[in-house]
Parts: C-alpha cells; structure tokens; sequence
C-alpha cells in the first residue's frame, strides 16, 4: 500500500473512540444489587482514558468488510472489557506489580487487592453478556463468544501472561518471547479483527488475511512496548518504564538490541499493511492504523 495520510485518521479514530466511550459507559451501567464499591472499581478501571486499540480494530474491521460499524459496537466493547480485566490483574502484586495504569493509580492502589479481583471478575462476566445479549443475530453472537473465550484463555492470553511471569533473561531466545507474546498481547489484538470480520460476514479470505494484519501489528505493538518500556518517557505513557528490565524478563531490545528491534516493528508493519492490500480503499484506516503503532509514544 502507498504512504497515508495519518490527519484524516486520527479524526476518524477520535469519532470512533467516542463512540466506544459512549457505548462502553453504558454497558457498564450496573443494577443495584452490585454493590456501589465493586460498580466504582468497575468504571474507574474501564471507563479510564485509553488508546481503545481493540475495540478501534473492532469496528476498522467492519468498515473494511463493507459493513456499518454501529452493528459491532458490542463486540467492541466486549474486547476493551476483557482488556481492561486483564490490565487490573497484571497490576496486582502477585502479577506485574504495577501502581500505575493510564496515568492514574492502579485499580488494586485506588481500592484494594480484594476489589480491583472482583472488578476483573465482572468485567471478563460482562463482557460475554454483552456480546450474548446485544448482538442481534444469535449465530453471530454464539460465534464471537467462541472467539474472545479461545482468545482470553489458558491457551492464549492467560497462557502467554502465565510463560511471561515465569521467564527472565538467558532463559528464552526471540522465539520463545514471540511464542508469549503472540499469546498474551496477540491473541486479544486478533480476535478484536475477527470478531468485526464475522459481524460483517466477512468472507473466508478476509478472515484470513485480517488474521494476518493482526498477527503482524500485534507482534509490532509489542516490540514498540518494550522500546517504550526501555527508553520511553513516564508521563506519556502514563506507567513506570525500565521496569521489564529491573524484573529481568526476556523483551525485544534485551535480545536484539534497540536498532534491530526497531527494524524488526518496520518489518512487522510493512507485512502488515500488504495483508490488506485485498480490501482497497476500505481498509484505508487499518493501513493507517499500522503506521500509527509503529510512530506511537505512549
């Protein structure tokens, strides 16, 4: 694909991202049997400002297969729901240990260990309520609920987090990062393309090749992380950085080194963007999309 303009882009993801924001407050709405702490914890966690990535490729995906992208609200949501569960749980002690998440205390620093477990609870809940009562067709509902289950699961991203706590450096090369990373940053980044693909009834080759596309700037978004991570700045990123490193865990720039990690995402990307060259102008904002994880700060 030929070079993009990334100002029409970033209006376009900015209307999208209010439009996740809107529907995602709504969704969090909850009834008054769930107690007012627990709804709290809830909110403050999801409706947190945040680059919306998944549910953003979510509805990019929709768009890309012909289809309205108000039809895939739901399942947009249903991604960012199971993201934020996954991101309160990496904070906890027992996990990354993080006291900072979006530039704001982390859920388990705002509340307590106990709270910031049962928001992540619900959430991972909600996120299948959502999908099994707001998609209007029942067959495209069960088939995204298979979707964000397999990719939410001990095979992939609980997996990949489970590799990822347990290696530290000497003990892996490239591969076995990829192998985690493919898990536990990847699969959520795939399933967000896929599940906009069957709301839209994409084709079987569509499927695939936003497989593909997902593959590829998922493994991209994490190699530009851990540059972040080494040589980022703090306030906008909105967590501490050098921490991957202060932990000992295996990252791009700690087996490549910087330069080479850097020309490993420009790689990622040009694939990336080649995977949906079949979609044409459609897939305009998901090329752009690519570009803009390679070039992000934060």
């Amino acid at each position: 694909m030929s070079q993009v303009s990334l100002i029409p882009f970033t209006e376009h993801i900015e209307i999208l991202r209010a439009e996740v924001d809107t529907a995602l407050e709504q969704y969090s709405r909850f009834d008054l049997d769930c107690p007012a702490r627990l709804s709290e914890a809830i909110r403050y966690s999801l409706l947190a400002p945040g680059k919306r990535l998944r549910p953003l490729l979510t509805l990019m995906a929709t768009e890309a297969c012909g289809s309205a992208r108000d039809e895939a609200l739901p399942a947009a949501c249903a991604v960012e729901m199971v993201h934020a569960y996954s991101l309160i749980h990496d904070d906890l002690p027992a996990m990354d240990d993080d006291d900072l998440r979006r530039g704001r205390p982390s859920c388990h620093k705002q509340f307590d260990e106990a709270t910031a477990i049962l928001a992540g609870d619900a959430l991972l809940a909600r996120s299948f309520e959502t999908l099994a009562t707001k998609l209007q067709n029942p067959a495209i509902a069960a088939a995204c609920c298979a979707e964000l289950s397999h990719a939410a699961g001990a095979s992939m991203m609980v997996g990949g987090q489970s590799d990822d706590l347990g290696e530290q450096f000497g003990d892996g090369d490239v591969n076995t990062l990829e192998a985690i990373h493919r898990r536990k940053t990847g699969a959520m980044i795939v399933v967000s393309l896929r599940m906009g693909a069957i709301v839209a009834g994409a084709s079987g080759e569509q499927l695939e090749q936003l497989t593909t596309y997902g593959q590829k700037i998922g493994l991209a978004f994490q190699v530009v992380d851990d540059l972040l991570d080494a040589a980022g700045d703090e306030a906008a990123l909105g967590k501490r950085v050098g921490k991957d490193a202060d932990r000992g865990k295996l990252t791009y720039p700690g087996l490549l080194g910087v330069k080479e990690s850097r020309a490993k995402a420009e790689q990622l990307i040009a694939e990336a963007r080649e995977s949906i060259a079949i979609f044409g102008q459609q897939a305009s904002h998901l090329d752009a999309l690519a570009l803009y994880i390679l070039e992000r700060k934060h």
